[in-house]
């Protein structure tokens, strides 16, 4: 007789080898594959921050799944992100974009994008780099659940944080970035790990904060 198999927390999932994950990233390999390698582990590259924020603003309506299957075309059609190349754009380029099946065609986001690249060129110089200003807005780990369940995480779409740094953005004159945006920028980027308590990712990505050095 055989053991029953052990029932998972709510809000995760175990794959066919019985590896435990947040139940978000069930519908694809390609899911999977970010949930277990990018969503929660620190990032202080600008390239990699300003990308994004930006990709988190043409999720608005959308699910980040269909931006993620999207993500290498809106890689080659905004020059990797690289702001000093994107602020130089013009309306010919603009027009390109919206031409571009590759990528979500949405003018305003586009627009967004060109727009939200100065102010990344702003903010360097003020603070440095993208990766300094925005790890300002860390999270005190007093400020974070203790135990990260299905239940707190549902209340998660913004926080504090995620507040103060949006106001700031817009008050420097960024475009999309609300408070749920910022939020979900902070999870992806690893200013807060919000993989579920179970998931066999959460403890690698405490272990990746805590070699990490804050830019």
């Amino acid at each position: 007789m055989t053991d029953a198999p052990t029932a998972l927390p709510e809000g995760l999932f175990a794959d066919d080898a019985g590896c435990p994950r947040c139940t978000w990233c069930q519908a694809t390999p390609l899911y999977r594959h970010y949930h277990d390698t990018e969503w929660g582990f620190p990032v202080a590259d600008d390239r990699r921050l300003f990308e994004k924020l930006c990709l988190e603003g043409f999720q608005s309506g959308l699910s980040w799944l269909t931006i993620l299957n999207k993500r290498e075309g809106f890689r080659a059609a905004f020059d990797h992100f690289d702001a000093e190349k994107v602020a130089d754009y013009g309306e010919a380029d603009i027009e390109r974009l919206v031409q571009d099946a590759a990528i979500v065609r949405h003018r305003g986001k586009i627009v967004s994008t060109i727009h939200n690249a100065h102010r990344v060129l702003e903010l360097r110089r003020e603070f440095g780099s993208l990766a300094h200003y925005a790890w300002r807005y860390e999270p005190a780990a007093a400020d974070r659940p203790a135990r990260l369940t299905r239940e707190a995480a549902r209340a998660l779409s913004t926080s504090p944080a995620s507040v103060a740094m949006s106001k700031d953005l817009k008050k420097r004159g960024w475009t999309f970035v609300g408070p749920t945006t910022v939020y979900a920028f902070m999870q992806a980027m690893g200013l807060v790990n919000d993989h579920l308590e179970g998931c066999h990712s959460r403890a690698r990505a405490l272990q990746a904060r805590a070699e990490f050095v804050v830019p």
